[in-house]
C-alpha cells in the first residue's frame, strides 16, 4: 500500500498530469497519421525530453507508445490503411464493416477493445509484475525462436481456405528480411551488387508500401466522383458496450497480448494471430471473419493493445527490448538514467507503479477523446477518392522518406506498393508477409544465438518451456490437418449425394 500511495503521489503532479494529457491525445492523432507512427514520433521528440523530469519525459513517450493503436485503427477501419503496422489486421474486419454502412459500431468495437485490453493488461501486471520479472529469465533463445515459428504457423493456419497462398507469402516476407548486409559475417545476402540494399528492406516501408501506397493507388485511379456513402446506423457508444457483451473474446486476446507482450521478440503480430484464431475456430459465425466479424475485430483490438504494457516487463526487469518500439523506449530511460534491470524493481517499485499506473489513465483519457471526436472523423467517407488517395500517398511518402531521408525507400514503397493492388486484385492475403519480415529477424537472430548449445534436434526441447511451446505448434498442425481431411471428407460425401 504505500509503495502503490508513493506512485499516486509522483502521477498527482501537474507537469505529469500534462504529458499524460499531451501524450495520449497526441498519441492517437500521430497513430491516425499513416506513415507516422509513434517510433518515428518518439525518436522526434527524443531530444525535447532532456531537460524534463525523468518521469515526466518518460510519462510524455509512454503516452505516445500506448494510445498510438487506438488512433492506428481508425484509419484501418474507414479507409482500408493501418495507422501503424500493427493495426493491419483490424482492416480484415473493420473496413468490411464499413463498406457496410457499421462504421460507428466498428470504431466503437475498436476502442472499446484496445481499452479493456490495455486496461486488462495493466491491472495484471501490478498485481503480478514481481512475479513476471522471476519468469521472463526462462525464455532462453531457443523458446524465442519456438515462439516465432508458432506465429508463423499460426498465420497460416488463420487463413484457412487460403493455407498455400498464406505460406507462400509468409515464406516471401522471410526472404525479404534476409535481404541486406548479414550482422555476424558482415557478407552480403540477395543484394545483386545494389548498394541500396545493403541496409535491407525496412518494415515500416512495405507496410506502408502494402497498405497504404497501395490503398492510395487504388483510390487514384478509380472513379473521380465519390459515391455515396453507405448508410451509417448505431453508435460509437453502442459498439463499446457491445465488447463487454463478448468478454471471452476480450478476455481471451488480452491474455494473449498481455502474455505475449512479456516475452521478449514476439510482440503483437503473434499475440493477435493467437488470438484472431481462437476467435475464428471457437465463434458460431467463422464465416463471418474477414468479412465485418465483430468477434474478429475485438481479438485483434484487445490482444494488440495489452501488449504495450507487457512489453515494459522485460524492459523493466531485463532490459531487454522486445520490438523497435520497446528498444526505443530503452534509449528514452537511459537518456533520464533511468537503469532498467532487476534492481529497478527492487530498489524503484513505485516508480514502476507509477509508470503503469500513467498507462492506465492514458488509456482512459484516450478513450474520452476518441469518444467525443469520433464524429468529425467519420467525415473522412466524404472526401473525393482521389483528393484521399492523394492525402494517403502524400502522407505516407512523407512518412517513409523521414525514416531514413531517403528516396530509395520511396521508391520500393511505391514498388510493394503495386504488389499489394496485385494482391487485393487476386483476394490474396497481405498480412503474412508483414509477419513473415518481423519474425524472421527474431527467428534468424534466436536460431543463430542458439546452435552453439545444440548437440541434437532434441536439445531444441530439452526445458520445460520450450517443450510446452513445441507441444503447442504440433496441436495446432495436427488440428488444422484434421479441419482440412474433415473439410475434404465433406465435399467428397456430398459430390457424392449429388
Amino acid at each position: 500500500m504505500d509503495i502503490f500511495l508513493a506512485a499516486l503521489a509522483i502521477v498527482s503532479r501537474w507537469d505529469v498530469i500534462a504529458a499524460l494529457l499531451v501524450g495520449s491525445v497526441g498519441g492517437v492523432i500521430i497513430g491516425a497519421i499513416p506513415g507516422v507512427g509513434p517510433a518515428v514520433a518518439i525518436a522526434i521528440l527524443l531530444p525535447a525530453t532532456f531537460g524534463m523530469d525523468p518521469i515526466v519525459g518518460l510519462t510524455l513517450l509512454l503516452g505516445i507508445y500506448g494510445s498510438a493503436l487506438f488512433g492506428g485503427s481508425i484509419p484501418s477501419i474507414l479507409i482500408n490503411t493501418p495507422g501503424t503496422p500493427v493495426n493491419a489486421l483490424t482492416t480484415y474486419d473493420g473496413y468490411p464493416m464499413t463498406q457496410a454502412g457499421q462504421a460507428p459500431r466498428a470504431l466503437g468495437l475498436s476502442f472499446g477493445s484496445s481499452f479493456f485490453g490495455g486496461i486488462f493488461a495493466v491491472v495484471a501486471l501490478i498485481l503480478l509484475s514481481p512475479v513476471l520479472a522471476r519468469v521472463a529469465p526462462m525464455f532462453g533463445s531457443r523458446e524465442i525462436f519456438l515462439a516465432a515459428l508458432l506465429g508463423c504457423v499460426l498465420v497460416v493456419v488463420a487463413h484457412r481456405g487460403q493455407s498455400l497462398a498464406a505460406g507462400a507469402l509468409l515464406m516471401f516476407g522471410l526472404f525479404l528480411n534476409t535481404i541486406g548486409m548479414e550482422a555476424n559475417n558482415y557478407t552480403r545476402r540477395f543484394t545483386f551488387d545494389l548498394t541500396f540494399l545493403d541496409q535491407g528492406v525496412n518494415l515500416i516501408v512495405v507496410v506502408l508500401g502494402l497498405f497504404a501506397v497501395s490503398q492510395a493507388f487504388v483510390l487514384l485511379v478509380g472513379k473521380d466522383d465519390q459515391e455515396a456513402a453507405p448508410p451509417i446506423s448505431g453508435s460509437v457508444w453502442n459498439g463499446v458496450t457491445e465488447v463487454f457483451r463478448n468478454l471471452r473474446v476480450a478476455v481471451v486476446g488480452s491474455l494473449s497480448g498481455t502474455i505475449m507482450g512479456i516475452i521478449p521478440g514476439v510482440g503483437e503480430f503473434t499475440s493477435q494471430f493467437l488470438s484472431y484464431t481462437y476467435a475464428r475456430t471457437s465463434s458460431k459465425r467463422p464465416e463471418l471473419f474477414g468479412k465485418g466479424s465483430p468477434e474478429g475485430l475485438i481479438a485483434s483490438e484487445t490482444a494488440n493493445n495489452s501488449v504495450p504494457p507487457a512489453a515494459m516487463v522485460p524492459l523493466l526487469a531485463l532490459g531487454i527490448p522486445g520490438e523497435a518500439l520497446t528498444a526505443m523506449m530503452l534509449s528514452v530511460f537511459y537518456v533520464h538514467n533511468v537503469i532498467p534491470g532487476p534492481g529497478l524493481f527492487r530498489n524503484h517499485m513505485d516508480f514502476i507503479v507509477a509508470l503503469y499506473i500513467c498507462l492506465a489513465l492514458l488509456n482512459i483519457l484516450a478513450l474520452a477523446f476518441l469518444l467525443v471526436a469520433t464524429r468529425p472523423l467519420l467525415k473522412v467517407l466524404v472526401i473525393p477518392n482521389r483528393y484521399l488517395g492523394m492525402i494517403i500517398l502524400t502522407l505516407s511518402f512523407v512518412g517513409i522518406y523521414s525514416l531514413r531521408n531517403s528516396a530509395i525507400d520511396c521508391a520500393l514503397a511505391a514498388v510493394f506498393g503495386l504488389l499489394g493492388v496485385m494482391l487485393k486484385r487476386l483476394n490474396l492475403p497481405i498480412v503474412p508477409i508483414i509477419l513473415g519480415m518481423v519474425l524472421g529477424g527474431i527467428m534468424e537472430t534466436k536460431f543463430r544465438t542458439s546452435l552453439p548449445r545444440i548437440r541434437s534436434l532434441t536439445d531444441w526441447i530439452d526445458r520445460p518451456v520450450a517443450l510446452a511451446i513445441f507441444s503447442l505448434i504440433c496441436i495446432v498442425l495436427l488440428l488444422h490437418v484434421w479441419g482440412l481431411w474433415r473439410d475434404w471428407k465433406g465435399k467428397r460425401h456430398g459430390s457424392i449425394q449429388h
